[in-house]
């Protein structure tokens, strides 16, 4: 038997997710020198994951990133099947049945809990959830976000958190010529929204937004941003954080909120308020969310090491809506283990175990690996370390091996409607020429149906 990775004998891999993490893992796989045959598994039509589905709609050039994944996805070797749930239209058994490796990079597709009373309120939402409904996911263009109300409350202060707040905070005319969803910016541009309240349950030098994206809030057209200059005040082991050569991101933020604490008011109609020292303890209300009841903490700890603690002291923060961004976790997939507190695939350096035990042709990378952590570009070289793994690993790899032929013949059999990289160039060319007649970028199809309809010719 030739050797695996060779001409007679290529490495064929299942990647599942076709997110950055993955488009990466193949990059990495197609520069070994090996022969790959690379088929890449996605449950929606579309590929890109969150670049497509979670990269605010007014950050296009953090878009471009995706023409770096069509030169991978022409790469000879590459296969797309989008529109193919794993666990649902095909086991991870088939696949492992037909693959030499499978490479889990599904994310983190659902938000962790505050878990304090009154979070289920109608009124209460995931960040995950609101991210998704404005970017068009097909799973989320039915939710409905009520925002009659003057104020609005988002817990967690990530860049998530900071996209939904700056989505809020926009004029509709700001969000027009975006990649936005047309059904939320109907929403938006019928927003009664006066006051966006940033929370945070620690400081200002811990606050985990980057500072281009704090920038950003110094430039609206309609709203300005209101720090307390009281919630800048540093403790002892803050202001070591901050002073320490190697934390320029907090130094970076830090003079951004000194600029916008010293800013005049003015006459604009929305505020967006960033408070710290802040953590939610119950979410109140009758029938619906009214308010969320903050509970004041302290830092306490060696720098770089201090915790939230409560006070005692309660405020109550009146709002009609209020979403949580407070960090984010994968789902479980038939098949496969899963470490339900820390919310990702067990591993090491990619390698997936259940227990002590080395489950056998099965990786992860990014999110659902290492946790909800980085940027789009912190995962290449988390990408780069798994797809070692895959290569370090030819020799324990089971030989029988058929890849995309057969699996397709399974699919046929239960009549899954495959689509593959091509289908999906033509299904964003019809996009873009949707957003052309309405002056953005691209309009999204909302569904999984009138994707399908656009490839099978149905008017």
């Amino acid at each position: 038997m030739s050797e695996i990775g060779s001409r007679a004998h290529p490495l064929r891999v299942a990647i599942i997710g076709s997110g950055p993490s993955g488009f990466y893992a193949a990059e990495a796989l197609f520069k070994s020198g090996k022969t790959i045959r690379i088929d890449m598994y996605d449950r929606l039509p579309t590929p890109f994951g969150l670049v497509r589905g979670g990269v605010a709609p007014d950050h296009l050039k953090i878009k471009t990133v995706t023409r770096v994944f069509d030169k991978i996805a022409a790469c000879e070797g590459f296969s797309f099947l989008g529109n193919v749930a794993v666990g649902r239209d095909v086991t991870v058994d088939e696949l492992r049945a037909h693959y030499h490796a499978v490479l889990f990079a599904c994310g983190a597709e659902t938000d962790r809990k505050l878990g304090v009373p009154g979070e289920n309120l109608p009124g209460s939402h995931t960040a995950t959830e609101f991210v998704a409904w404005y970017n068009g996911h097909p799973d989320y263009r039915d939710r409905v976000f009520d925002l009659s109300h003057e104020i609005a409350v988002i817990v967690g202060q990530g860049n998530v958190a900071i996209d939904v707040s700056r989505i809020l905070s926009k004029t509709a005319d700001e969000l027009r010529q975006t990649d936005i969803a047309q059904h939320a910016l109907d929403v938006l541009a019928a927003s009664n929204l006066r006051e966006i309240h940033l929370i945070g349950r620690r400081g200002p030098v811990q606050a985990k937004c980057t500072s281009p994206e704090l920038k950003e809030f110094g430039h609206l057209g309609d709203c300005d941003p209101v720090i307390d200059p009281a919630d800048l005040a540093l403790n002892a082991a803050c202001e070591t954080e901050l002073h320490d050569k190697d934390n320029q991101h907090a130094q970076k933020n830090m003079a951004i909120l000194r600029e916008f604490a010293e800013r005049p008011a003015s006459s604009k109609r929305k505020r967006f308020v960033i408070r710290f020292l802040l953590s939610p303890v119950e979410l109140y209300g009758a029938a619906r969310l009214e308010g969320v009841r903050l509970e004041r903490t302290r830092l306490e700890g060696p720098p770089f090491h201090q915790q939230a603690v409560g006070t005692g002291v309660h405020i109550d923060q009146p709002c009609g809506i209020l979403f949580r961004s407070v960090g984010y976790r994968g789902v479980p997939i038939p098949g496969v283990p899963f470490d339900e507190r820390h919310g990702r695939i067990p591993n090491r350096h990619g390698r997936i175990y259940d227990g002590d035990h080395r489950v056998p042709q099965l990786y992860a990378v990014g999110w659902i690996k290492r946790g909800p952590s980085g940027i789009i570009g912190s995962n290449k070289p988390d990408s780069v370390e798994t797809a070692q793994a895959i290569l370090d690993d030819l020799h324990a790899l089971p030989t029988p091996a058929h890849g995309e032929d057969a699996i397709r013949e399974l699919l046929a059999a239960r009549s899954v409607r495959v689509v593959s990289f091509a289908e999906w160039k033509k299904i964003d060319a019809v996009e873009i020429e949707r957003g052309t007649l309405r002056g953005k970028p691209r309009e999204k199809f909302t569904s999984v149906a009138e994707m399908l309809a656009v490839l099978d010719g149905v008017s």
